[in-house]
């Protein structure tokens, strides 16, 4: 079976994929909407395994990157939890409907983002407690699972404790790099991956690498306090849109 010929896939695909590329170069959240612009062409199922692969190299090539910017500590409770999430998503996932969950995410990072920009979030760091980590992390991993939408929940429990950006970034990177290679054990086993996705994979990689490289490049040369701005922003509008989609999906049904 050869690739993906169709022109509507690719005129998608492209803008998809460099969008990946500035998510894993430290964007992080703005990935979360490759998948959903690619399905308007193909199956959502198969767009997201063809997304996949090209993920996990990404993540090498990041991970190595921010390899000395990262916190230990949360990476551990936020690991644990993130185990937890593919695991209960896993099981789950023929009782959820996509769109409720959609919705869910979605409205955890409308109400946080809005807390926050009310003032209502201490302005001095917030040291979180390993409990929060591993429920959030949890929920980041059931939900990027199931609709690959992870960063909102994700985001809730990272962003009050106003890290080092690049401290941030690469917590962030390394975390859901690891997350990648739990969710592909449980997308094999749901038997997503075919000759054509892998071969698609293969010519959108060189595209999804370059882009890669300038997110890298690009995140180092945001000011700190410009970073967050941008971060708190872009959840507001992923989880607007998270919300959007999963209220089609349920007018649709």
């Amino acid at each position: 079976m050869s690739i993906i010929t169709d022109p509507l896939f690719y005129l998608l695909a492209i803008p998809a994929i460099t969008i990946l590329g500035l998510g894993k170069g430290g964007f992080s959240g703005i990935g979360m909407i490759s998948t959903p612009l690619m399905a308007l062409a193909i199956p959502p199922l198969q767009a997201a395994a063809i997304v996949q692969p090209i993920l996990i190299v990404q993540d090498a090539i990041s991970a190595w990157v921010y390899r000395r910017d990262y916190s230990a500590w949360n990476l551990k409770v936020l690991l644990v939890g993130g185990a937890i999430g593919v695991g209960a998503a896993w099981f789950l996932a023929t009782y959820l409907d996509d769109a409720h969950v959609r919705i869910m995410v979605g409205t955890i990072g409308v109400a946080f983002v809005l807390y926050t920009w009310l003032g209502r979030v201490p302005a001095e760091p917030k040291k979180p407690k390993a409990a929060a980590g591993v429920f959030w992390g949890a929920m980041t991993g059931i939900t990027s699972t199931l609709a690959q939408a992870g960063a909102p929940p994700f985001q809730v429990f990272m962003l009050p404790q106003k890290l080092d950006k690049m401290t941030l970034v690469g917590t962030t990177l390394i975390f859901f790099a690891a997350l990648n290679w739990m969710k592909l054990v449980a997308y094999s086993a749901l038997g997503q991956f075919t000759l054509q996705t892998v071969l698609t994979s293969a010519l959108l990689l060189p595209l999804a690498i370059a882009t890669n490289f300038f997110g890298i490049w690009l995140v180092r040369r945001v000011p700190h306090e410009t970073f967050y701005k941008i971060a708190y922003a872009l959840m507001f509008v992923i989880s607007l849109e998270l919300i959007r989609s999963g209220v089609m999906g349920i007018v649709r049904t």
